[in-house]
Formats: C-alpha cells, structure tokens, sequence
C-alpha cells in the first residue's frame, strides 16, 4: 500500500482517498462475499466498510496498517450486515464472478454445491476467519490482528469451522448414498 496515498487521504485529500477506494473495492468486495455469500449484503457491506474508511481514516495510527485495517472495517460491516438480515436463503445463487467456473462435469458443481451449503452453514465469526485464511491468504496472525481475537481464538474457530464443514460435506455423502441405494433398490 503507497503509504503517501493513505497520508494525504487522512489529511483530507479527496482524490487520493478516492484512488485508495478505487485500488481496494475489488478485494474488499470479494472479502465480504467470502463471508457472506450474497451479492447484495457484500455490496451493502462494502460500502459501509467504505464509508467507515473515510470516517475513521484520520485516526489510523499507521498508515502501513492500511490494507489490514480496512479487512477489519469490512469484517465488521459484515458482522453487521449478517445480523441485520432476516434470515440465510438456502437458494441463494453462487455469484459467478466469485467462484472459478467448472469445465467439466456435473459432479464438480454437486460438489462446489455442497462446499456452499457447508459454508453457509457456519457462524458468520467462522467464515471471516475461513474468508480471511484462505481467500484472502492471510497468515493465521495476521487474520488474530485484523479481527482483534487472540491467535489461539482465531486458530480454534478456523479448526471448528473446519470441522463442520467436513461434517455438512460427510452428512451430505451419506445422504446422497443413502438416496442412490434406495433409488436403484426401486428400479426393477
């Protein structure tokens, strides 16, 4: 991050805070997706998460702090998008610029399927430790520092969401098991 960038928009510079906004929406926007898996909440978030940069920025201590700092604000924008929500559809589509589009056959998209309902699944506090980790690619540090959690709470919720996921992903297994046994029982 140009530290210089991040000087003169805390100083007041328009312009250069809205280079900053330009250059980050992209990841912030895909951050807020990671965890919250609908298109409109992550816009919503985002730009609450970019509203609250523009407030706040002339109290970040150290403008090198910058791009962590604005993964907490989204986190956070999040975290508040999520409780305002009424409820999670199940049925909400996958945003297709989000997720890699599969070449080849049906069961990499029954897959990708399962993988979703998994993560949906999860509380919103294990999916942006998840976001964080593996979309984002921060070190497990690194994502402690930008929730403001010990390193060990941040290490057992990516370990518990972990778990659950591979639980959805086993239950799902043996009810599609289940569902094929019985299908070819009743076929004569």
């Amino acid at each position: 991050m140009d530290k210089t960038l991040v000087s003169r928009a805390q100083q007041g510079d328009q312009a250069a805070f809205a280079e900053l906004a330009t250059a980050n929406y992209g990841r912030l926007r895909s951050l807020a997706f990671g965890i919250l898996r609908d298109r409109t909440l992550a816009e919503d978030a985002t730009q609450q998460a970019m509203l609250d940069a523009w407030r706040y920025l002339p109290k970040l201590r150290d403008p090198a702090r910058f791009d962590a700092w604005s993964y907490r604000l989204t986190v956070n924008a999040c975290f508040a998008e999520s409780q305002r929500a009424s409820s999670w559809l199940p049925n909400m589509p996958i945003d297709r610029f989000a997720v890699p589009v599969a070449r080849d056959e049906i069961g990499t998209v029954a897959d990708r399927d399962q993988i979703e309902r998994g993560f949906r699944a999860l509380p919103v506090e294990q999916r942006a430790v998840l976001a964080l980790r593996h979309l984002v690619g921060l070190p497990l540090e690194e994502v402690a520092r930008t929730l403001d959690i010990p390193t060990g709470t941040a290490r057992s919720r990516l370990y518990r969401a972990l778990q659950s996921m591979r639980a959805t992903l086993r239950a799902d297994d043996r009810t599609t098991s289940a569902s094929a046994a019985t299908t070819t029982e009743a076929t004569p």
